[in-house]
C-alpha cells in the first residue's frame, strides 16, 4: 500500500474537509483519507488502480487547490 501527503490550500472548514473526503471516497483503492484542516494537509492510502494524478484531480475537483 502506498501513501501520499498534499499540501493543500483552502481547506477552510468542516464542510470543505466532508466535500474532499467524499471526492476521494469514491476512487478505487483508496483505503484510508485523512484530512488535517490545520496543516492544510491531505494524507492518503491507497493501492491500484488508484493514481497520484486521480487524488489530485479529485481534491481539486472538490474546490481546492494542491500546492506544488
Amino acid at each position: 500500500m502506498d501513501k501520499i501527503t498534499f499540501n493543500v490550500d483552502n481547506l477552510i472548514n468542516s464542510s470543505v474537509k466532508t466535500q474532499v473526503k467524499n471526492e476521494l471516497k469514491d476512487i478505487d483503492g483508496i483505503h484510508q483519507v485523512e484530512v488535517d484542516l490545520g496543516r492544510g494537509q491531505v494524507s492518503v492510502e491507497y493501492n491500484p488502480p488508484a493514481t497520484v494524478d486521480a487524488i489530485r484531480n479529485s481534491i481539486e475537483h472538490a474546490g481546492c487547490r494542491v500546492k506544488s
